[in-house]
């Protein structure tokens, strides 16, 4: 996810820096994959307490202050990322609070979306946005509607982001401040919250400038009330589903996994060959399954897409390949980056055909 400096990186996550007391560790830790993904969720017994959330929370709640905003955002665990309408709250997706539940997740989902500290910030940060709209009403000013537009306009299930537009400012990945007004706002209350960042120079000519000025003035307005919204609801949180990790992951990866444009034949015959003089050559099919993960990590790095996504558009060419009895034509090197290329261009033609699922 590539457009901004966030990390999109799939590396398995380092291990918790925290320390637990002898005696807190879940039983269920040397379960093999398939024993874990039969728990159910109510079952895990997980929490933010003693978790590197704990740190992060606090951190997040450390630039508040240093904004001198006194709103305080309360967290719980939950299936994913969200911040419910009218609760001022954050819901944080429960493998974070855990690493085997990380390792867990990367197996399943192939990245681990918030597992580093700068990543997990970046989307706390955007979802805090969410919830200090919903805590002050925010999205109802007359002046929020003129900056933002309404944000009672449908979110749409797709959305076609415009990745040179200097409209909107850069935060998170996929371009995700142009999917909705909502979403725009919350990007760029984050971009405001961030420590030492210099937005009034990173964004000068822009017109999300403009946005950026204003979310500062409204903050300066605001920050040193309490909210009018109070309440500590916690929707779905984790100790009250009961379904199980499986479960939940067969309907994200179906989620996440979409129909992508066609792979012309004439593309792949560019990439590899059918000729008969190549006939001895290593098959394509080989090729891109020894390559996959090196091929689907630099794309994600390029494109800002999903690792789960590209996977599935890389699986399709892997398809093809085999039922062109397609062969390898040229070095090693050159046909990686060549087929990198080609990995980009169709997820590319993706992200800009107007099917672009909202993510968070």
């Amino acid at each position: 996810m590539v457009t901004t400096t966030s990390e999109s990186s799939s590396s398995p996550p380092a291990p918790s820096r925290r320390r637990r007391r002898t005696g807190d560790e879940p039983p269920w830790i040397g379960f093999s994959d398939e024993q874990l993904l039969e728990m159910r969720f109510c079952d895990l017994g997980l929490s933010i307490r003693n978790s590197d959330l704990e740190d992060y929370v606090r951190d997040l709640y450390a630039e508040m202050a240093a904004q001198n905003l006194v709103f305080r955002p309360h967290f719980w665990l939950s299936d994913e990322w969200f911040t419910p309408d009218g609760v001022a709250g954050v819901a944080i997706p429960f493998y974070l609070a855990h690493p085997r539940l990380m390792k867990l997740e990367e197996r399943m989902m192939l990245e681990v979306e918030g597992g580093t500290r700068d990543w997990c910030m970046r989307i706390l940060r955007h979802e805090v946005g969410h919830a200090i709209d919903n805590a002050y009403r925010l999205h109802r000013l007359k002046s929020w509607r003129q900056v933002f537009g309404k944000a009672s306009v449908p979110y749409p299930e797709y959305y076609m982001p415009k990745p040179f537009s200097k409209r909107y400012v850069l935060h998170l990945d996929s371009w995700y401040a142009q999917s909705h007004p909502v979403e725009d706002f919350a990007e760029t209350f984050a971009v405001w919250l961030t420590p030492g960042f210099d937005w009034r120079t990173r964004y000068k000519g822009w017109p999300a400038l403009k946005k950026l000025e204003y979310v500062d003035a409204l903050m300066k307005q605001v920050g040193g009330q309490q909210p009018k919204l109070r309440r500590r609801t916690q929707v779905d949180h984790i100790r009250h589903l009961r379904t199980t990790l499986k479960e939940h992951y067969d309907e994200k990866r179906a989620r996440y996994g979409t129909d992508y444009p066609d792979f012309y034949d004439r593309d792949l015959r560019r990439l590899f060959t059918d000729a008969p003089d190549h006939a001895g050559n290593e098959l394509a099919v080989r090729f891109l399954r020894r390559n996959r993960r090196e091929l689907r990590k630099l794309v994600a790095r390029w494109t800002g897409e999903y690792q789960y996504r590209i996977d599935q558009v890389l699986g399709e060419m892997t398809r093809r390949c085999r039922e062109l009895k397609l062969r390898v034509a040229r070095g090693e090197d050159q046909t990686r980056m060549e087929a990198a290329i080609l990995l980009t261009v169709q997820t590319m033609n993706y992200l800009h055909s107007g099917y672009h699922q909202i993510a968070l």
